[in-house]
């Protein structure tokens, strides 16, 4: 709860120990559902993986969302139904559209498994518009380079998706959506305007000042809609900002699919228990369905 009229909901996610790494959930939550058409926001580590530890998420299928995946550290190689393998390294961007379905799996590669490796990062799920719930799946890769920033004296802002700050990502999307990461250093300040209409922030590390209010690492904190808002760094700080345009209609959410209706969620629930969705190449493991 908070009485800042600048600032609608405050999110502690609890910390979740995967035994390799530990991961915070802070979307969907009890106060919040979505931000914008985030449905879900995970931030995996930070983490250094020692010999005999690594990412091993077996294939999985997806429907009706997009998930983007945004390292601070280490590197996943994803692969997926569409025959898709890439090594996705901070800074680069992995964006795939689920659509009616696609499978994949999420891995450490060969040369993240000698002990020693650092991990960190965010992954999350944008649910799709209604138009687009069953749509064909794609994959997007960026390199870092095609990836916008804007630096200043003790600023750096890089607009991972989206549309904001002055300036466009070319991350594809599906609707009219944000994602940012910042970093500020001791005492700097940061403006989010209110023209975008649904926003949070997710504090990484450090401290922030959000419209008068501190902080902590591990702190997603939902603003006001109308309200211009202020951040400053209380010491050196780096956090993620998301959101944009609400969509239209209820979105509900079972293990790894969303959708708008119940009935599509039973079906890709018997689909993956019956084998009917496409295979990723190379990768013949499996999660079943859950209980």
């Amino acid at each position: 709860m908070t009485t800042n009229p600048a600032l609608e909901t405050i999110i502690i996610p609890k910390l979740r120990d995967l035994g390799d790494f530990s991961v915070r959930r802070a979307l969907p939550a009890a106060q919040r559902q979505r931000v914008g058409p985030f449905i879900f926001f995970d931030q995996f580590g930070p983490t250094v993986l020692e010999a005999g530890q690594a990412v091993d998420v077996r294939p999985h299928p997806h429907i009706g969302l997009s998930t983007m995946t945004w390292l601070f550290a280490g590197e996943i190689q994803h692969k997926d139904s569409l025959g898709y393998d890439v090594t996705i390294r901070p800074g680069e961007v992995n964006w795939m559209t689920a659509g009616r379905g696609i499978v994949h799996s999420e891995r450490s590669p060969a040369s993240q498994r000698h002990g020693s490796v650092p991990l960190g990062g965010t992954q999350v799920w944008l649910a799709l518009p209604l138009e687009r719930e069953e749509m064909a799946p794609a994959f997007y890769h960026y390199d870092a380079p095609a990836i916008p920033q804007l630096t200043d004296t003790g600023v750096v802002l890089t607009l991972v998706a989206g549309t904001a700050f002055g300036l466009t990502s070319p991350v594809h999307t599906e609707s009219e959506t944000f994602f940012a990461d910042l970093v500020l250093q001791d005492g700097k300040r940061f403006a989010i305007p209110a023209s975008i209409e649904e926003r949070a922030v997710y504090v990484i590390e450090g401290t922030l000042n959000i419209a008068g209010d501190d902080f902590a690492a591990g702190t997603m904190v939902v603003l006001k809609p109308g309200i211009s808002i202020s951040l400053q760094a209380r010491g050196n700080s780096h956090c993620v900002m998301l959101g944009g345009a609400p969509l239209p209609g209820e979105r509900h959410l079972y293990w790894n699919f969303v959708s708008s209706s119940r009935d599509r969620i039973e079906q890709a629930k018997d689909d993956w228990r019956n084998g009917r969705f496409a295979k990723v190449p190379g990768d013949d493991e499996f999660i079943p369905l859950p209980d």
